[in-house]
């Protein structure tokens, strides 16, 4: 269980525009502010991660795509189907997140995890996470807070101890579309989306 005390500490760090970790279902993620670019462009440093790649807007609660994406039918179908979970849906953005976020494409990823940790610490700290994998460009995704400690040593603000409990990213898929794409392979199939739709 983390304390009450664990997430005053990685609150502090989002505040002063810090980078902190914590285990999510699937891999190690990292976190900040989503509107907060002076955290945005560390993150990016810190990754060593080239500019044009988006980041996941993860929410703290289904109840809450609504409020920064458009939802269709076909949509809503396969976020009650999969969310929380291992998945990330590209949405069309209703324009109230920082354009470098979406890149200027109107398109947002979100993600609801299905882990209570960090549906927790969202509702704590008030506010939606830009979350990439904990990891080095290129490099494969950390899966325990102390990988993490060995990949990033003193460059975060804060990391919540633990272990990802898939060890795989999330499936991104794209719903912007007449089709539904798969942009990228995760714990959840194209068939599996498609059964529901």
């Amino acid at each position: 269980m983390h304390s009450t005390k664990e997430f005053e500490l990685a609150k502090k760090a989002l505040d002063e525009s810090k980078v902190i970790a914590f285990p999510t279902e699937t891999v190690m993620g990292l976190g900040v502010y989503y509107n907060d670019f002076t955290a945005y462009k560390l993150l990016n440093e810190i990754k060593g991660r080239p500019e044009d790649k988006p980041y996941t807007l993860m929410l703290g609660s289904v109840d809450d795509i609504q409020e920064y994406a458009y939802v269709s039918e076909r949509e809503l179908k396969v976020i009650k189907a999969f969310m929380p979970g291992a998945i990330t849906v590209l949405l069309k953005s209703r324009g109230n997140v920082p354009t470098y976020v979406t890149h200027d494409t109107g398109v947002i990823g979100i993600r609801v995890p299905d882990i209570k940790l960090v549906q927790d610490l969202i509702q704590f700290v008030g506010s939606p996470l830009l979350v990439p994998s904990a990891n080095k460009s290129g490099c494969k995704p950390a899966l325990t807070s102390y990988e993490v400690k060995e990949i990033f040593n003193d460059e975060l603000g804060y990391i919540l101890e633990g272990f990802a409990l898939g060890g795989v990213p999330s499936t991104i898929v794209d719903l912007t579309g007449e089709q539904v794409k798969i942009v990228r392979e995760g714990p959840i199939s194209l068939k599996n989306i498609e059964k529901v739709l």
